[in-house]
């Protein structure tokens, strides 16, 4: 752990005292994560789905040591704070989610995700006593770092047909609350009354993720209904993957090239470069 890296630790849990609400917003490779530093935003976070696509991969597909080199990536990219998003720990065992926190702390890394998500679509999620457990080490292994890394802890239910609806998110996330997370999360939520319900009945800082298409939700709104910290997951990694197609639909099907006219100048992407 260096100067730099306990510094930028400082300043992410400082983000989460402040008043109001931040959004953490998710690049995927080196390039757009100094684009967003360069904007403003003062945290980043990866995005597992992003981070797979970039090995023409699925969501949830990719090795802890591939996720890894993608957050250290990022990480070194920037001088504000990376998260990371470590899907399940990678295993299943509470040991194997410590590693999994002890290796994203050597990875350049100040905070990290945990879900309760088991990857068997048989069964998607841990008993909610064995995914306590395993929040409960992996808050332990954060612990024991020496500077403050930020846990947050995922509730998947809403994302699984059979997960229960919000009244099981509550319980979970109570469950990881107590366990010691420092972030609560619960993806998959669609109304403003749900966020505010599940803001009210937890302490600890919650995450709202704000890439549900429709939903219509702006920054205040959440705000407003207790959310602490708004990610984007994989939408601007689409979006820009977006203006690609875009892009190339015009060249095929009009034989123009329009899009050049509006699309950012070499020399201002070279002034992310290093």
């Amino acid at each position: 752990m260096s100067t730099r890296q306990n510094d930028k630790a400082r300043r992410f849990r400082e983000l989460h005292e402040a008043p109001g609400a931040f959004v953490i917003p998710n690049p995927w490779d080196a390039v757009s994560a100094r684009l967003l530093e360069a904007r403003g935003f003062r945290a980043l976070a990866t995005s597992s789905a992003a981070a797979a696509a970039l090995l023409g991969k699925a969501d949830n597909t990719i090795t802890r040591d591939e996720a890894l080199a993608h957050a250290r990536l990022i990480a070194n990219a920037v001088d504000i704070p990376v998260a990371a998003d470590l899907e399940n720990g990678f295993g299943a065992e509470p040991e194997v989610v410590a590693e999994t926190i002890r290796l994203a702390a050597a990875a350049g890394l100040v905070g990290g995700s945990i879900e309760d998500f088991t990857g068997d679509a048989a069964a998607p999620l841990f008993d909610v006593a064995f995914a306590a457990e395993r929040v409960r080490a992996a808050v332990a292994a954060a612990r024991s770092l020496g500077f403050p890394f930020v846990v947050t802890a995922r509730a998947e239910n809403l994302l699984h047909d059979g997960g229960g609806g919000v009244e099981e998110t509550i319980r979970r996330l109570r469950a990881y609350e107590a366990a010691g997370a420092d972030v609560l999360f619960a993806p998959g939520l669609r109304s403003l009354d749900d966020i505010r319900r599940v803001c009210a009945a937890v302490t600890k800082p919650v995450n709202l993720m704000a890439s549900i298409p429709g939903a219509g939700f702006t920054l205040r709104d959440l705000e407003a209904a207790g959310v602490k910290r708004v990610s984007l997951a994989a939408s601007l990694y689409r979006a820009a993957l977006s203006g690609v197609d875009a892009a190339a639909r015009e060249i095929l099907e009009h034989g123009t090239f329009g899009y050049t006219g509006t699309i950012l100048k070499g020399d201002e992407v070279k002034a992310w470069l290093r």
